[in-house]
This record gives C-alpha cells, sequence and structure tokens, in this order.
C-alpha cells in the first residue's frame, strides 16, 4: 500500500462536491482510473481532519474512524444530490484511507519513540501510544496476509475496524448481506487472533 502524497492543501484546492459523486459512480462501474483520482483528494481531507483531532487530544487517545470518515462525506459530497449508492462507496474508499493514515501515524509514533523524541513527557503519556501503534501495525500486516488467502473478509475487518464502520454500511459498502458480513467478521476476528497471537476475541 502506497500512501499518497502527505500535502496538506488548502479547502479550495479540493475538486468540487459533485466531482467527487461523478468519479464514486465511476468507480462503482468498475472504472479504476477514477480511484486513482478518488483516494488523493479522500485521504487529504481525512487526513487533514485526523490531523485537528490529534492536535486537540492528550497523549493516548483514540481516533473515531467513523466520526472522521462522516465529517470528510459532509465536506467532500454534496449533500443536495442522492447518492445512496455511493455513499457506500465512499465509506468503502475512506476506510483504505483512514487504514493508511492510521498506519503512517503508528509509524511515526514508533519512530519518534526509537529517535528519543526530544520533548519530555511522562512514561504513562507515551505507553498508551506506543501499545496502540504496535497494535495498528500488527493488524495491518495480519490483514495483508489475510487478503492473500480471503480477500473480502480482509475487506470486512478493513471496514470495521479501520473504517469504524457497522455491520450494515459494511454490508451496503461490499454489496453483500448482513449475515455474510457477520459471519466473515466472526471468522476473520478468530483467524486474527490467532495470528496475531491475542485474546480469542480478536481486534475489538
Amino acid at each position: 500500500m502506497h500512501p499518497p502524497p502527505d500535502d496538506d492543501p488548502a479547502p479550495s484546492a479540493l475538486q468540487p462536491s459533485g466531482d467527487v459523486t461523478r468519479l464514486l459512480s465511476a468507480w462503482t462501474g468498475g472504472d479504476q482510473q477514477a480511484l486513482d483520482q478518488l483516494m488523493p483528494l479522500v485521504y487529504s481531507e481525512l487526513h487533514r481532519i485526523a490531523r485537528r483531532h490529534w492536535g486537540g487530544q492528550p497523549q493516548g487517545h483514540t481516533l473515531e474512524p467513523t466520526a472522521l470518515i462522516h465529517e470528510a462525506y459532509l465536506k467532500l459530497v454534496s449533500r443536495g444530490e442522492k447518492t445512496f449508492e455511493s455513499r457506500n462507496h465512499f465509506f468503502a474508499l475512506a476506510s483504505m484511507a483512514m487504514r493508511q493514515i492510521l498506519v503512517n501515524h503508528a509509524e511515526a509514533s514508533l519512530a519518534a519513540k526509537r529517535g528519543g523524541d526530544q520533548q519530555t513527557v511522562s512514561l504513562d503519556d507515551v505507553q498508551p501510544v506506543v501499545e496502540e501503534a504496535k497494535e495498528v501495525l500488527a493488524l495491518h500486516d495480519a490483514l495483508n496476509r489475510l487478503a492473500k488467502i480471503d480477500p473480502r473478509k480482509s475487506r470486512v475487518v478493513e471496514l470495521r475496524y479501520f473504517g469504524g464502520l457497522s455491520i450494515e454500511e459494511a454490508a451496503g459498502a461490499l454489496g453483500i448481506s448482513t449475515i455474510t458480513v457477520t459471519r466473515d467478521w466472526q471468522t476473520a476476528r478468530a483467524w486474527l487472533a490467532r495470528e496475531m497471537g491475542v485474546g480469542s476475541a480478536g481486534p475489538a
């Protein structure tokens, strides 16, 4: 997975919301070039929102991906258009971007710790950040392995864990039943728990 550039363009540099809807529709129809245009746009908006949330919260906090994705959706997609199907696909796209943002942040957090951040912080402040970063990266690696075995189950976990989507939203994004999502979610969590050597519940 290659992250888009880490630039933080001004809101005026973003494409009009109608273009987002058009590109979402094209991607839904199988146009992979539309995905190439959408990902940097969605990544940039999510990254800007995430930076605002990170900057205003104490060490050890946990981002709420669902809130970030919904906020980005409201900013990027025209509210006046009927985009129910595109909305589901936007959530799928945003979950990919959110995964990369969290992975990049986790890598940066661990790198700062290894490099000996000049800022003086207590162990109680640092430890939660380090543990969360390790969990994000371990899950990211495990999901890549799962994707080679069962891509759909990997996508279900990506939507649920990194995107914060509900069972119903994940089903809509993937175009499958809620029963299938529930079964995939349970099976994938058990597989990941074994793969990552954690408790039987796996990623929450």
